[in-house]
């Protein structure tokens, strides 16, 4: 067995949680260049905790200068078996207002400056991302959300888009008219980079506005996404801290195989892979790639 390791991606409230023994910040090198910040390391009740901020403290990065590579691979490298990432979002619905938590179960990716696999020339992999978060941890979260008194949603679809700025009214209905539940700017590619490094991830959108279809809030204000942020934030803290309580200390396996992704994956015959390549997914995919000792 696997002993559990929970990761979280997410900002300066949800890394500030009470309760956490043994905090230590340390940073962890990749080979696909700088994460966003250092790792804090952190016990809750004997459960092992890695927390990543994805902005970086002081939130200094944009979502298109985020190296998300560089986020999945430092995550894998401590150990993280589970992941949840906890972010804003837009609503498209009105039955999603402000303060809504939505348990997103599929996403349309519509980032374009973005790195968004591990592999490439001389090492060839497609994982299937036809169900994209893991659903055992989905339930775990949500569960714990419900059992602190969150409202949320359980499933939804969540449309990345690159950003920084925000949507025009064309593009919000055109989203909308999709059937898109929420709308942000960071869960692609890191959904499919964790997918790729065999960690099973659950993504809340924590929703803060209405997109600006909704007839009053087709100005987007920094300033009241920040005071709702910091709202849903507080909710976050304890919902993160019942999931931490409940959470089986030995890695459940996935019932759709994210941490077996790999297995039928790579398509590359090990006679032509390229070395340095390989050895560049020493974390990621050492597992399928490196010969057992």
């Amino acid at each position: 067995m696997t002993n559990a390791v929970l990761g979280i991606i997410g900002g300066s409230g949800v890394y500030d949680m009470p309760g956490l023994q043994n905090q230590h910040w340390k940073r962890v090198d990749s080979p696909w260049g700088e994460a966003s910040d250092e790792l804090l390391f952190a016990d809750f009740e004997g459960l092992p905790i890695v927390f990543l901020p994805r902005h970086g403290r002081g939130h200094k990065l944009s979502p298109s200068d985020i190296n998300f590579r560089a986020n999945i691979d430092c995550l894998k490298r401590a150990g993280v078996t589970d992941l949840v990432s906890v972010s804003a979002c837009g609503s498209f619905r009105e039955e999603l207002p402000p303060g809504t938590f939505v348990f997103v179960d599929q996403f349309i990716d519509r980032t374009f400056r973005r790195e968004s696999s591990f592999f490439g020339k001389g090492v060839v992999a497609h994982v299937s991302m036809a169900h994209p978060v893991s659903p055992a941890l989905v339930d775990r979260v949500a569960t714990a959300a419900e059992e602190v008194g969150i409202p949320g949603k359980r499933g939804g679809t969540y449309l990345a888009m690159e950003g920084p700025q925000f949507s025009s009214y064309a593009e919000s209905m055109l989203y909308k008219s999709w059937g898109c539940d929420v709308i942000g700017m960071t869960n692609m590619p890191e959904a499919k980079l964790a997918r790729e490094a065999e960690i099973c991830y659950a993504s809340v959108g924590m929703v803060t506005d209405f997109d600006c279809w909704h007839p009053d809030h087709d100005h987007v204000q920094v300033s009241d996404i920040i005071t709702t942020l910091f709202g849903n934030a507080a909710e976050a803290q304890k919902m993160l801290a019942v999931l931490a309580k409940s959470f089986p200390r030995q890695h459940e396996a996935c019932p759709i195989g994210s941490d077996k992704a790999l297995d039928v994956a790579i398509i590359t015959q090990p006679e032509h892979r390229d070395s340095e390549l390989v050895a560049k997914l020493d974390a990621v995919a050492g597992r399928v790639l490196l010969p057992k000792v």
